[in-house]
């Protein structure tokens, strides 16, 4: 295998994996916080990165079937969330693409008090 290249984000406030600190996404990119995982709480992501996918499936969820593939941290292997590849309700196309991160995965962090 060859070396990992991982991206660092800046900005106030950052979201890594709460396993190995990882950068992933910024507070910015956040659509909605209004969605449910497996382990609680999860947020939709316009955009994230250092994250490795899964091979798609189609699973049903309470909004209906869609076809997706887990999202895994690039670093640790983790299983952070899932992005949605394909909707099959017009009123859910505006997930395609996007990233769903469990809350209960992820940490906050606020890059700009370790700059100070």
């Amino acid at each position: 295998m060859g070396q990992l290249f991982f991206q660092y984000l800046s900005g106030r406030r950052v979201y890594a994996c709460a396993a190995c600190q990882i950068h992933l996404t910024r507070h910015d990119d956040i659509v909605s916080k209004a969605f449910h995982g497996t382990h609680g709480r999860a947020y939709l992501f316009e955009k994230v990165v250092n994250v490795q996918t899964g091979e798609p499936v189609e699973r049903p969820m309470t909004t209906g079937i869609h076809i997706v593939v887990d999202v895994y941290c690039l670093k640790c292997s983790c299983i952070l969330g899932w992005k949605y590849i394909k909707a099959y309700e017009e009123s859910q196309k505006y997930k395609e693409g996007k990233v769903i991160l469990e809350k209960a995965l992820i940490n906050e962090v606020d890059e700009s008090a370790l700059l100070a």
